[in-house]
């Protein structure tokens, strides 16, 4: 059975904002101009065709209210997907012209027709939502957890160090860089915060990895240049907790390579969510805003 969210649970598919190890990224990937979001209800589907019929609400800054057909990324999951059926996702918008405009990441809200059970469920980080205190190890070696955090604003997202695709973990990482630099240029709000880079690839990414990982980005190999930025990596038997609670869907493929969606999210002193980024249209100064607001 497709891994597919019901009400608030993501789609884990091989079509997620995905990164390949070892292949190369589809075409339609690589040349996505913008991604825009979308909320509508399916009227039919066409499986000779691939596509689904939505109609949805109004797309700010691309289209207005209306009822078309979309091709998605995935075909694959088109059988999972109900006329009646409420759902959001990512609407990709290619450089060119000419190429199709397809959906991905594609989240169930409200089922029309309930006729399954999810082989897993995924929360998707809301506002107030306590966060687990999970364990990981930085790229010391040192044995570290998200309650130790408490009484700083805590900035967590995911990403592996082998991906191949600049738009997914390299930039994320530069993201995290540039928000760390705005923190440092004033002490004060930089000693309330704590950047963190987890990755979802434990058997390869060791500490000693995360660690050349970061200095790479950090443009040092200081043990003081880790100290409000770190990297880190849960034992592979947490994973799949984690993954879930973040709403993070990680696929590995054949050739040792993995595919998955991107997250970020925005942790209060109190330990509970603040805010969540999917994807990777956020920026660096809007997150930067948002730390400072707390």
């Amino acid at each position: 059975m497709k891994r597919i969210l019901l009400l608030l649970l993501l789609i884990t598919l091989a079509a997620f904002a995905g990164c390949r190890a070892s292949q190369k990224p589809a075409s339609g990937a690589a040349a996505i101009a913008k991604t825009f979001h979308l909320r509508g209800k399916v009227v039919s589907t066409s499986p000779s065709t691939g596509e689904v019929t939505l109609n949805h609400e109004a797309i700010p800054g691309f289209m207005e209210a209306m009822t078309m057909p979309y091709k998605l990324k995935d075909p694959s999951i088109l059988s999972e997907l109900h006329p009646g059926d409420t759902i959001t996702a990512d609407v990709l918008v290619p450089a060119d012209e000419n190429a199709d405009v397809l959906l991905d990441h594609i989240v169930i809200v409200a089922q029309g027709k309930p006729d399954y059970k999810p082989a897993a469920f995924y929360h998707v980080p809301a506002q107030g939502d306590p966060v687990p205190d999970f364990a990981l190890r930085n790229q010391d070696g040192k044995p570290i957890h998200l309650a130790q955090y408490r009484g700083k604003t805590l900035l967590i997202t995911f990403i592996y160090t082998r991906c191949p695709l600049p738009n997914f973990c390299p930039l994320v990482t530069r993201n995290f860089v540039a928000i760390h630099k705005s923190l440092e240029a004033d002490p004060t709000l930089a000693s309330k915060a704590q950047l963190l880079c987890i990755s979802f690839d434990p058997d390869h990414d060791t500490p000693a990895v995360l660690r050349a990982y970061g200095a790479q980005y950090l443009g040092s190999d200081q043990k003081s240049a880790f100290d409000r930025f770190e990297f880190a990596a849960p034992a592979k038997a947490d994973l799949d907790k984690i993954a879930q609670y973040f709403d993070l869907g990680i696929t590995h493929d054949a050739g040792d390579s993995i595919t998955h969606s991107l997250s970020t999210t925005l942790i209060g002193p109190d330990g509970k969510v603040r805010k969540f980024y999917p994807g990777n249209e956020w920026t660096p100064d809007q997150i930067f805003a948002d730390i400072k607001a707390l």
